[in-house]
């Protein structure tokens, strides 16, 4: 036994300097991230024995949180003084997070510890608190130093200084810049630029990001002017001007624009296949002015179909390190602001010799597919083509005719109505193949806002899909899918459009809340399928917690991107996937149209992909960037007029569904997409305390439990479009506030009870304190009770 007892010992101390070796050794690879190989190698622990027992260490050492395991595979130090860099993103409410990549988790900032970061600025952050997973706990940490200014510039009103002010301070006054995500956040301007005049709103390029230390105190000089706060189009103007978007074409670019001709020539036709006398059709927006997609399905006499994607050449207009091809690659993309595009090309291409009007030849490039009854692509061809568009069809048309059975719409397209039957029988298809592989449809629903003619929104509409919608994602899909399949079999550089699986953590959390309905997920966080998700969304389908699982679900997904590298597209389930059918408003695309003539014209060989592997990864940077620019450049323009259009609702009721339970409050959505807080001081019928793990609020005396997905009636308080804050007020339904009337009348005259009882013992007391006059009785004890102890005799009669 005291062998054993000495092994077991021997081993322990083994163990520990092991450890003890690994900490070491991860120390001196100046805090870089190791594979356990690369550890093992490094303590020459190869072997198959000192391996496994290296491996446990390892494990040991992640259990007693000192070394970290990332979703790379590989193992970090996990110490408090150690700093990672990562980008900053600000709140209104004076904290943020920073997100960094090979983490997890984002890292919580509380407000006084953001050290003058703005939103995007690149930080070095220092975790103080790391994550605790079993209080369902992030980490939090420090930032110790700004390494890259994300905001160069920012934008708000002017308030002037009046000329003694002015010269006494040497400042012509201050700007609030516009939804900074920082409060009381102050611009000071200097006297060196321009002096702008009292509303205007301007572009300030920051001089000084904590003045006299101070981290809401900033200083700069006012480059530009963009107009005066009531100018109509004033506040979408500045949205663009903050997220860096170009809106005015440089000369050069329009004098190249000006030299491309309206029609196209007999030259123009060498070499492309001439589908002019097909029936081809467009199908769109009724408002689209820049048509890039044409498509024609016939059906074939061995029982498949034929279905042609012609999308517009735009590529041959649009040459390499031309002036117009350096602009499209700055923009990157269309942005679409509400009232208002911002396109990628100019509008004489866009909405004309590139645009797939009707009755006119245009160039294309087309996708012909030959699909079979299972939905799979057995034969295609890729090539430059010329088409006529003999029809601009409008989705509302043909869903009319495919949906509704409109007799007149019938018969004012009768020479394409069977078309478009065969168009919807192949859209069938084409998605119960997708839905058997896993594609997740989120099916989401688009929100029009309607402006009136000075931009003021007057209406929130939303876009259902119809028949028409959908039957042209199917086919953009598939000719997206097909072209790139082609390419990347042969092995020849291209963008890719890619999507990588969720994150674990993210997941994990969805998992758990899903639960929380009865949906049992049977699969592990790491390698749950697309079409495990998928039959979440499809045993919700129609429930009042559709919209809200939806959203969540499409929250825990990692962001799609443009990628050298074909990893494949998790949310489609499609092994090779890139974007071909829209270059008129999308970079990529172009880019693909421009490769594919390249590999016909020039040649395949191995100095063409070199050339093109050097290219390509610059390309798929910056058009993801400038995705996501326009995102969120579309994002707060929604935002801004969502709270500029509740302004007109203040003290009217809806309708909501709550989408986001916290410590503070209630997140409300109301069917129009709008969505509110109801703050925790405002939820008056009883103190809620928040449930962290099954993320609810529950009130502590009546019981009432508020979740995500429940259906409530709220009232609008405010709505403010500076701040894009909405307020709401839950609104009780009358049983519920009868009753709580009722309990609060109980316990009012229950305290009226109860203070009576009180008031009358105390009179009691008051009448016998009259005896009660401190003296000592016989029995030598003090007050009433000395007295009534006092035996009373009659005095002997004399």
């Amino acid at each position: 036994m005291s062998k054993e007892k000495d092994k077991d010992l021997k081993e322990e101390q083994e163990r520990k300097e092991l450890k003890k070796n690994i900490i070491s050794f991860m120390k001196e690879q100046n805090e870089e991230a190791l594979e356990v190989n690369e550890i093992s190698e490094g303590l020459n622990r190869s072997g198959a024995k000192d391996f496994k027992k290296l491996v446990k260490a390892i494990a040991e050492l992640e259990r007693e949180d000192k070394v970290v395991l990332l979703q790379s595979g590989k193992f970090k130090l996990k110490e408090g003084s150690t700093a990672m860099t990562g980008r900053f993103s600000g709140t209104d409410r004076g904290f943020g997070f920073v997100t960094i990549e090979e983490y997890e988790q984002d890292i919580f900032i509380p407000p006084n510890a953001t050290k003058s970061a703005l939103n995007g600025d690149i930080v070095k952050v220092k975790v103080t608190q790391e994550a605790l997973p079993h209080k369902d706990k992030g980490p939090a940490g420090e930032v110790i130093e700004i390494v890259e200014r994300g905001t160069e510039h920012v934008f708000g009103e002017f308030h002037p200084y009046n000329d003694e002010e002015v010269k006494e301070k040497d400042l012509y006054g201050y700007v609030k810049p516009k939804n900074q995500k920082m409060p009381d956040l102050i611009v000071e301007i200097e006297t060196k630029g321009l002096r702008p005049v009292d509303g205007s709103i301007v572009q300030v390029e920051v001089t000084d990001f904590a003045h006299e230390g101070e981290t809401n105190h900033l200083r700069g000089i006012v480059t530009k002017t963009l107009g005066h706060k009531d100018e109509p189009g004033i506040e979408i103007l500045t949205v663009v001007h903050k997220y860096d978007i170009p809106s005015e074409f440089p000369k050069a670019v329009t004098d190249e624009a000006e030299e491309v001709p309206d029609t196209i020539s007999d030259d123009d036709l060498k070499g492309r296949k001439d589908l002019r006398e097909e029936v081809i059709i467009t199908i769109d927006g009724a408002d689209a002015k820049d048509l890039d997609d044409a498509i024609q399905v016939k059906r074939l006499e061995n029982g498949n179909y034929y279905l042609g994607v012609h999308i517009a050449d735009v590529s041959h207009y649009v040459t390499e390190n031309s002036p117009m091809d350096d602009e499209a690659f700055e923009r990157g993309t269309s942005v679409y602001l509400t009232d208002r595009v911002i396109p990628m090309l100019p509008q004489r291409l866009s909405n004309g010799i590139c645009s797939l009007h009707p009755d006119v030849d245009r160039l294309t490039l087309s996708c012909e597919m030959e699909i079979d009854q299972s939905g799979e692509v057995v034969d295609y061809t890729i090539s430059p083509s010329v088409i006529n568009n003999h029809y601009r069809m409008t989705y509302q048309a043909v869903n009319e005719i495919l949906e509704e059975d409109d007799q007149e719409r019938k018969e004012e397209y009768k020479e394409i109505v069977p078309m478009l039957k065969e168009m919807e029988t192949l859209h069938n298809i084409l998605e119960e193949k997708r839905v058997r592989r896993g594609s997740i449809d989120f099916d989401t629903r688009e929100a029009k806002i309607q402006v009136d003619p000075t931009g003021f929104p007057v209406d929130i509409l939303l876009r259902e899909r119809g028949v028409g919608e959908r039957l042209i994602e199917s086919f953009m899909l598939s000719a997206n899918e097909t072209v790139s399949e082609h390419y990347a079999k042969q092995d020849l550089p291209i963008l890719y459009r890619v999507h990588d699986k969720p994150d674990e953590g993210k997941m994990q959390r969805f998992i758990e809340f899903v639960s929380g309905f009865g949906i049992n997920v049977k699969a592990l966080k790491d390698s749950i399928s697309p079409k495990k998700l998928q039959d979440i969304l499809d045993k919700v389908d129609g429930t009042p917690e559709e919209g809200v699982i939806s959203m969540l679900l499409l929250r825990s997904m990692q962001q799609a991107k443009y990628d050298v590298v074909p990893i494949g597209h998790y949310g489609l389930a499609a092994e090779y996937y890139s974007h071909f059918t829209s270059p008129i408003r999308r970079y990529p695309d172009l880019i693909l149209h421009r490769l594919i003539h390249y590999y016909d014209e020039v040649g395949k060989g191995q100095k063409a992909k070199s050339r093109w592997n050097a290219k390509l990864p610059e390309i798929a940077e910056r058009s993801s960037m400038t995705e996501r620019r326009a995102v969120d450049a579309e994002r707060e323009t929604d935002e801004m007029k969502k709270a500029e259009y509740m302004s007109t609702k203040i003290g009217e009721k809806f309708e909501g569904v709550i989408t986001s339970v916290t410590g503070f409050g209630l997140f409300v959505q109301l069917p129009n997409s709008v969505e509110g807080l109801v703050h925790i001081s405002n939820m008056n019928d009883d103190y809620y305390e928040f449930n962290e793990r099954e993320l609810l609020l529950i009130g502590q005396r009546t019981g009432n439990t508020f979740r995500i997905g429940q259906s409530v009636e709220v009232l609008v308080t405010k709505a403010d479009k500076e701040t894009y804050e909405i307020d709401f007020e839950l609104v009780e339904d009358e049983e519920a506030k009868a009753k709580r009337e009722k309990d609060k009348k109980e316990k009012k005259a229950r305290k009226s009870r109860k203070d009576g009882k009180g008031d009358k013992k105390k009179r009691f007391r008051k009448g016998k304190s009259k005896k009660d006059d401190g003296k000592k009785g016989p029995d030598g004890k003090k007050g009433s009770k000395g007295h009534r102890g006092r035996r009373k005799t009659k005095k002997p009669k004399k």
